[in-house]
Formats: C-alpha cells, sequence, structure tokens
C-alpha cells in the first residue's frame, strides 16, 4: 500500500494530517487510517462550478477515510467519528467534504482476504495515513468455489432485491404521472441489473452509471442483452438514450420530455432484462454448485 500524499497540494496535505491528528487522539485504539477515492487516485475534482439547467450548481471531491480499529466497538467509533466531523467542519478553513468509514483490523482484513471487491480496491489503491504497527494488512487470497458461490449469491440477492425495489418505485411515480422520475426509476433498475451479472460472475464491480458501457461490460454473457436493447433502429437508439440520460436528467432537469408511452415501453424491457439477468445468474451459480471440490478455482475476468 502507498504511504506518500506528495502528489496532492501541500494544504490539503494539512488538512489530511489535522484529521488524523483528531482521530488518534479520539480513537486511541485506531490501527490504520487509509485514505482511499479520488484523493488517494490523484483524480479528485478541486471545484467544478457550472450552470445545469438553468441552476448553478458546485462539486469538489470528498476526502474517503477508512478509520480501522481494535478492541472498540462500531457503533462507539461512529458516534466518534461524527464527532470529529463537526469539528473539522468548524474550522472556518477546512471546505472539503470528508466520508469516514469505519472497521474492525480484523473484519477489514477478512474481507480483504476473502477479495470483497470494495475492500480489496481500496487495498490496491490506499494510501496509509497512519499505521500502529500492530497488524499487518492482508492480501487477497485464491478462493475455494464454496467460497466464490457464497459471495456470488449474497452480491446477486443485493443488487437483485435493489433493481426490483426500483422498479417498484418507477410504478409509484408512474401512478403519480411523474415520468421523468419514473425514467429515472428505471435506469437505477437496469443499472442495478447490470451490476447483479458483474458480481455473480467476476465477484468485481465499479461504480458506473453509464449504461452504455455497463451492457458492454455484460454482453458476452448473453445475446439476450441486445435483443432486449437492440438500438438497430432510430427508435430503439432513441429509447436506450432516454433510459441512459434518465440518471442525470430525470431528477435534475424540467425540460427532460418523457412520456406515458415511453415509460410503459421502458418498463417492459427493464422487466424483461430482470428476466433475463436471474436466468443467468441463477445459471452461474448453479456451475459454482457444481464446482464446488474443485481444486483450480477459476473466475471469469
Amino acid at each position: 500500500m502507498k504511504k506518500s500524499i506528495a502528489h496532492i497540494p501541500k494544504r490539503k496535505q494539512e488538512d489530511l494530517e489535522y484529521l488524523v491528528k483528531l482521530i488518534l487522539e479520539r480513537i486511541p485504539q485506531t490501527q490504520m487510517i487509509i485514505l482511499y477515492g479520488s484523493y488517494a487516485r490523484g483524480d479528485y475534482v478541486e471545484y467544478d462550478q457550472r450552470v445545469e439547467f438553468g441552476v448553478p450548481t458546485s462539486y469538489m471531491s470528498d476526502y474517503d477515510i477508512l478509520v480501522a480499529t481494535h478492541g472498540i466497538d462500531d457503533k462507539t467509533v461512529g458516534a466518534k467519528l461524527d464527532n470529529i466531523d463537526r469539528i473539522y467542519y468548524k474550522h472556518p478553513d477546512l471546505q472539503i467534504p470528508v466520508q469516514f468509514i469505519n472497521e474492525d483490523i480484523r473484519t477489514l482484513n477478512k474481507y480483504i482476504s476473502d477479495g470483497r471487491y470494495f475492500y480489496t480496491q481500496i487495498r490496491a489503491e490506499g494510501i496509509l495515513l497512519y499505521d500502529s504497527g500492530n497488524f499487518n494488512l492482508a492480501r487477497k487470497r485464491k478462493l475455494n468455489y464454496k467460497e466464490i458461490k457464497q459471495q456470488a449469491e449474497e452480491y446477486y440477492d443485493e443488487k437483485y432485491e435493489s433493481a426490483y425495489g426500483f422498479l417498484d418505485g418507477s410504478k409509484f411515480f408512474f401512478q403519480k404521472k411523474n415520468y421523468r422520475l419514473t425514467s429515472f426509476m428505471l435506469h437505477q433498475a437496469t443499472e442495478n441489473f447490470f451490476y447483479a451479472v458483474r458480481l455473480t460472475y467476476t465477484l468485481q464491480n465499479n461504480k458506473q452509471h453509464n449504461l452504455r458501457k455497463l451492457i458492454d461490460s455484460v454482453r458476452k454473457y448473453s445475446s439476450g442483452f441486445i435483443q432486449i436493447f437492440p438500438c438497430d433502429t432510430a427508435e430503439e437508439k432513441r429509447l436506450f438514450e432516454l433510459l441512459k440520460a434518465a440518471y442525470v436528467e430525470g431528477r435534475y432537469n424540467p425540460k427532460f420530455v418523457v412520456t406515458a408511452e415511453d415509460c410503459k415501453v421502458l418498463t417492459q424491457k427493464v422487466q424483461a432484462l430482470g428476466k433475463l439477468v436471474e436466468e443467468l445468474c441463477r445459471k452461474r451459480l448453479d456451475e459454482y454448485a457444481q464446482m464446488i471440490g474443485s481444486e483450480v478455482p477459476k473466475q471469469d475476468t
């Protein structure tokens, strides 16, 4: 894991040093403090201001910080981090938002060892801001098929349930004749169905809202994805682009035009997608079950 924050401007280095000082003063059970996300990768947005749909908006990247502890319960750590958050924001010169997550160091190491994608990404990209020296950070190990199946099943259940939750939300907004928010909910359902496939087949995922990139990442598993979203006519292209754009415009653009008929057609497509995803993922989980006991597990990449 990296240890240098030299790529970050001096003023921001001082922010992080101040946060580390606050954490160590108030949570002496801290074992490691890890910076992850955009500031660790170096692709952070310092400040961006623009006018979207006639409304001035601004954005800056957060400091994403993982605090790993030992010998203190998560609820207590969470309360202390909330207090640190309040102290941090009282300082007039500290304007960059900070987002904390906390884990017991042994739990963190288990997640990394088991290959949990969020935590292995933190290990790969993160920067160690503090290390007590009491623990070593684990490395991802090769999983057996029983473990692969268990993780894949957990991810599938989570994303599939989320997708149908968004589908239910789309029905609610459709009944209210709010077709813009209906389209946004349909986008979210579609996104989560694609996530379900990626996670079931690879145990890996990254945050992605672009439906074109998502469908490209799963189309190798079935021609059914292109049959549902063929994009072979002007109308099919329009519908897919509408669904793709709904992630932002369905929420923020009052002039975004979505008709009731658009929503009906897209709902049918997303429902068909759900059935296809269930079929593919159940098949893959069955394959994992049959492979349990094999000595050389192999995952798709």
